[in-house]
């Protein structure tokens, strides 16, 4: 039998301490290296990746350009960052991951919203002198969402940097286009290029590992089949069982930088009766939640609709659209892996 839980009753409180301890891969990339990413032979560019990763890697702590290079007059040989530009599901955050393990210390690694998310814990100044001090910064899943997050990301970015900070990131944009569908991107051009500034850009082709060679996501379990194939699927685990309505209104009240704890200590996840997302505010939120579960290789159940209808068409070919096809990729892979065992 399983024992079972509901996220709907969670509501964790993290301190600023517990947020600079979470900013390391997630258990999914705790193990990852150089050696572990296996290239695609038909995509020369992954490999490729690979190479120019651990020749960036060789140059953390080294002089860099910071605060002495600045009073001396010498330049940097190269920018202080690393970008990795592809789609969804070609090893990107693998990559990083493989980079941040292999990086010495002290060292940062989290997605964008989860930096965003230390600003507003910490304050700009305070989260800058936090940071100042580490010798890579890495960024996964960067997507500029608003103007603010646009001008934020800018400063912290050109900081770390002139403070001598090795910068990598990853994003499904190149660094100059980020903004664009979202809101008026060409009245923020100052900002985004100096983001762009700060970053080679190595460009990662492929097809979703997630998807090679592998069945569509299975059909939604009917809901009165959901106890019997979750006692079955998660004996002696712990289950997250909730409503899905019940979840999308519980997530309103609970900040995403929390998301991580709020799943902790869970095996599994049941939700009853998923229906299509019609708010962009709520569809934004479960994505977060989504990449949380998928960071945790947190199997699904489920009964619905699938999850390929679960955003609107409108959202799917929206400014947003890149997060919500991350968010169904990475929700089909835990689908799978909970009703037909399918690795994620």
């Amino acid at each position: 039998m399983a024992t079972v839980a509901h996220l709907t009753t969670r509501t964790p409180r993290v301190s600023v301490e517990e947020l600079l301890k979470g900013f390391h891969p997630s258990p999914r990339f705790g193990e990852v290296s150089f050696a572990s990413y296996r290239p695609d032979p038909a995509q020369p560019s992954q490999a490729a990746a690979v190479r120019a990763l651990q020749s960036f890697g060789s140059t953390i702590g080294a002089s860099n350009g910071g605060f002495f290079s600045r009073i001396f007059g010498s330049k940097p040989t190269s920018r202080a960052g690393i970008y990795l530009d592809g789609g969804f599901g070609v090893g990107k955050t693998h990559l990083l991951a493989s980079l941040w393990h292999a990086a010495p210390g002290p060292k940062a690694f989290g997605t964008f919203v989860e930096y965003t998310n230390l600003v507003g814990a910490l304050s700009f100044r305070k989260t800058v002198d936090a940071l100042s001090s580490y010798r890579l910064v890495c960024i996964d899943e960067f997507e500029l969402d608003d103007p603010g997050d646009t001008v934020l990301m800018s400063r912290l970015m050109r900081e770390l940097a002139d403070a001598g900070v090795k910068l990598a990131a990853t994003s499904n944009t190149l660094p100059g286009a980020l903004g664009e569908g979202r809101f008026a991107a060409v009245d923020f051009q100052r900002e985004i290029q100096v983001l762009a500034d700060q970053f080679d850009v190595v460009r990662i082709d492929g097809e979703d590992y997630r998807h090679r060679g592998l069945p569509a996501a299975p059909q939604p379990i009917p809901t009165h089949e959901l106890d019997s194939r979750m006692n079955a699927e998660f004996d002696g685990g712990v289950v997250a069982v909730d409503d899905f309505a019940d979840l999308m209104k519980h997530l309103a009240g609970v900040h995403p930088s929390r998301y991580r704890q709020l799943i902790d200590g869970i095996d599994g996840v049941v939700w009853k009766d998923v229906h299509t997302i019609e708010s962009q505010a709520v569809a934004l939120r479960f994505v977060v939640l989504a990449d949380r579960l998928y960071d945790k290789d947190v199997p699904i159940l489920a009964s619905g609709v699938p999850f390929d209808e679960l955003f609107t068409p409108d959202m799917m070919g929206g400014g947003y659209m890149k997060k919500y096809f991350r968010a169904v990729s990475r929700l089909t892979a835990l689908a799978r892996e909970g009703q037909t065992h399918e690795p994620s």
